[in-house]
């Protein structure tokens, strides 16, 4: 248990509650900063206790823990404190900042034991990593947090640091470097580090003292694939850095190969020592030190259990597609198989053991957007989604690429579309400027309360985007449209308090565009996937009944629900006939005589499948007049707010 002898608040502070929530014994959240309360501080001032006055008595013990989760918790970095150890304050302690300034040397790390005194003489003096990422869409960002987890590993000291706002002079400053970056567009460099970019290619520092490695991002359909990865490796490297470890290039499913980077350039730069020399002959003794124990068992009251089911007996079916033979079938074989198995192990063992040819997007197990596939019509996450949930003893499991894509290859599809529309549709925020709340690079950031960030929060909280764009019944037939995914995101953007209203606006035109919301027939169709399609249904319909309020019921699909809606308030039921009642009136009627509908209902050719003789009744003695429509569905209607989610699908049939 962590023992901290005092904390403050240092400036910047964005007043955003994580603090206050976390440990409200000691934080407490005003407008202009989070303060440290009086009544914990041996001084009793209430403010943001920059002069460093001690906590009273044991507090510091009782609530160590607490203090250091909620300073690791705050998003702009701002809460520092001290630790205690025997009686004496160790050096303060710090989450990794946003942006890296230069500092006097760390000091040396303790001796590790069970290790050799070379490699322990190489874990003395300065052991900080900068991880430095360029992010469009937020995939490289997370990639360094993960890497960040990792340095420590090897008695590293990382430091995440965004590109944007990053003067390239401090990489002259930098003994071990690591890049992770997408390329936008063209081979373009994403936007928060163009600016950088610009710099460091007016103005390079000599980075004779810097090791580095580069994790490149990228998309193989495009021409440019990764190249502001490469460009990034080839500046340092003509700038003086020393390429520890060679650049890794990864597709769209970027997990496998980023892995592979951080477990071979992670122990090479923890090789280099004080005076930046890198030693490779300790290399192997660091992978070991860095792997750690693998037989160490968790214990404790929270320790993770593991979950084991009974084995089934399926027969798995799995789409091929073979794209050089233009040519698609289905291996089928009987197996067993434990029921906890996710879908990605029962791949993993079918490539491994029975095809090595067999091609699928593999995650981390921790539920990676990119490896959803369908399995028995649902829509899954193949890292993820366990046997035993899809498929009984003596079942089937069939397994298919994710609908509305083009297949690349046997359960990988090409999802170049979809970023095609996100990207157009620019669902990212843009936040009103707010003075005093920046990131440190910055960027304006707006804040929230608890109460509207936890609904923001309920109201996206779905697997993934790209599954719920697969759902649609519609985007497999038209090329055009954005898709439910891409519009999802638009309409949280819609939700946040913290969106500008210039870009809410811009939003809602482009919802109502030819290919936006209104092009899905149905929303019926994300509904049967389960809980995520539904809070997309649910949400979608919202937008929609905010665009028809917004342009007062105007044009084609506003005039259908508004008489719609008169139609069902004056009947009380919901069916075709008062519809087409108050819709189309007389000389709609008589209009299908002339197109032909009349005939065709006579002739039993209806929507309902029914018999000949029920049209024909319903020719002979209408309550609206000649040509009146089997009924699809009639009951009352006591929430008439409903007809917004059901006007379109009657669009479709008239």
């Amino acid at each position: 248990m962590a023992a901290v002898a005092k904390v403050w608040i240092d400036e910047d502070c964005i007043t955003c509650d994580a603090c206050q929530d976390i440990c409200p014994e000691v934080f407490e959240v005003t407008d202009d900063s989070s303060m440290i309360l009086a009544a914990v501080r041996t001084d009793g001032v209430f403010d943001r206790n920059v002069g460093g006055s001690p906590l009273v008595g044991a507090l510091g013990t009782e609530l160590g823990d607490i203090i250091i989760e909620a300073a690791e918790a705050c998003p702009v970095e701002v809460i520092k404190y001290e630790l205690v150890s025997d009686g004496a304050a160790e050096e303060a302690v710090e989450a990794a900042p946003a942006a890296v300034e230069a500092a006097a040397p760390a000091a040396a790390v303790a001796p590790a034991a069970g290790v050799s005194e070379a490699l322990n003489a190489v874990f003395a003096g300065d052991r900080s990593i900068n991880i430095l990422f360029g992010s469009q869409t937020g995939n490289a960002a997370g990639l360094a947090e993960k890497t960040a987890k990792l340095a420590a590993n090897y008695g590293l000291e990382p430091k995440i640091v965004d590109m944007d706002g990053l003067d390239p002079a401090q990489l002259a400053t930098m003994k071990r470097v690591m890049i992770i970056t997408s390329t936008w567009g063209e081979g373009e460099m994403p936007d928060n580090a163009d600016a950088m970019w610009n710099a460091i290619n007016a103005n390079g520092p000599a980075l004779g003292s810097v090791h580095f490695s580069v994790c490149a991002i990228g998309d193989t359909s495009y021409d440019e694939f990764c190249k502001a990865g490469h460009d990034w490796n080839d500046k340092l490297a003509a700038l003086g850095g020393t390429e520890a470890y060679p650049i890794q290039e990864c597709d769209v499913d970027f997990e496998p190969p980023w892995k592979i980077w951080v477990e071979e350039a992670l122990p090479l730069l923890a090789c280099v020592n004080e005076s930046g020399t890198l030693q490779v002959e300790l290399l192997e003794e660091m992978k070991a030190y860095g792997a750690g124990d693998d037989d160490d068992v968790i214990e404790g009251d929270f320790a993770p259990g593991v979950i084991e089911q009974a084995e089934l007996t399926i027969t798995l079916e799995i789409f091929r597609y073979c794209p050089q033979a233009a040519e698609s079938g289905w291996d089928t074989l009987t197996c067993t198989v434990p029921g906890h198995a996710t879908v990605q192990d029962l791949l993993i063992t079918m490539q491994r053991d029975l095809d090595g040819s067999l091609a699928f997007r593999r995650g981390t197990t921790a539920g990676t957007p990119t490896t959803g596939v369908r399995v028995n019509g649902r829509i899954v996450l193949a890292d993820s989604a366990q046997i035993g949930s899809l498929a009984q003893d003596g079942g089937r499991v069939r397994i298919e690429p994710l609908p509305g894509h083009p297949v690349i290859r046997d359960l990988i599809v090409d999802t170049s579309r979809y970023e095609s529309h996100r990207s157009r549709a620019e669902p990212w925020m843009r936040a009103d400027p707010r003075e005093g709340e920046r990131l440190p690079s910055g960027m304006a950031m707006g804040t929230m309360d608890s109460a509207a960030a936890t609904a923001l929060h309920q109201a996206g909280d779905v697997l993934s985007f790209q599954l719920i764009q697969s759902m649609s019944d519609t985007l497999p037939h038209d090329p055009h449209y954005e898709g439910p995914g891409v519009h999802f995101q638009q309409w949280l953007r819609v939700l946040d308090p913290r969106t500008s209203e210039k870009q809410r606006r811009v939003i809602m035109n482009s919802l109502q565009e030819k290919d936006g919301i209104w092009s899905e027939a149905d929303h019926a169709s994300l509904m049967r996937y389960g809980e995520d399609g539904r809070l997309a249904a649910r949400s979608l319909n919202e937008a929609r009944g905010a665009l028809l309020n917004q342009t007062r019921y105007a044009g084609k699909s506003g005039r259908l629900v508004k008489w719609y809606g008169r139609s069902v308030k004056w009947s009380g039921n919901v069916n075709e006939t008062t519809l087409y009642r108050q819709v189309l009136g007389p000389l709609g009627l008589v209009s299908n005589v002339f197109s032909g509908v009349s005939a065709r209902m006579a002739l039993a050719f209806t929507r309902n499948g029914g018999p000949p003789i029920r049209g024909l009744q319903a020719l002979l003695v209408p309550p609206a007049g000649l040509g009146r429509i089997p009924k699809m569905f009639n009951g009352r209607v006591e929430n008439y707010h409903e007809v917004v989610s059901l006007f379109n699908e009657i669009d479709q049939r008239f």
